[in-house]
């Protein structure tokens, strides 16, 4: 008999901001993410954000009174706190950059199996975006609204 797995998935990541509406109109016009719920815990309020996409992590965004972006070191230079996979990259970097957020180049890797841009959300907080020749693709959930259908 084979022994269970300890866990099933990753199941959701905090993003840290000290202005959590702000943060919550931003990750749902930019990114496609939809509020599920905000409520308060431990002395701050959170906000549960879910990505249309059958498989995809719920985002918690944590409000904090600390107004200092989230970001890895990597080799002394600023890493991303996640990356968001992108069916067509160059489409969501160009919509990106026109809306206003702040991206950086756009990078290819290998002969083109794999390409990125790290981008920052409305406090600074540092994301990638990642496409690769090797990424599944998901459905999207019943009732959710595609990001065409959105803006």
């Amino acid at each position: 008999m084979t022994q269970p797995f300890h866990f099933s998935q990753i199941g959701y990541v905090y993003v840290p901001t000290p202005k959590l509406d702000e943060s919550i109109a931003w990750y749902t016009k930019h990114l496609s993410f939809q509020l599920i719920n905000k409520f308060q815990d431990r002395g701050s309020y959170l906000a549960v954000l879910h990505h249309p996409h059958q498989h995809a992590i719920a985002l918690l965004l944590i409000e904090t009174e600390d107004d200092h972006p989230l970001q890895i070191s990597r080799n002394g230079k600023p890493f991303p706190i996640m990356a968001l996979n992108c069916p067509n990259i160059e489409f969501t970097y160009d919509s990106l950059k026109n809306s206003g957020v702040e991206v950086e180049k756009l990078h290819t890797l290998g002969e083109n199996e794999a390409k990125y841009f790290y981008f920052k959300d409305q406090v600074g907080n540092l994301l990638e975006a990642a496409w690769s020749k090797w990424d599944t693709t998901d459905d999207v959930k019943e009732g959710f609204m595609t990001g065409m259908e959105q803006g």
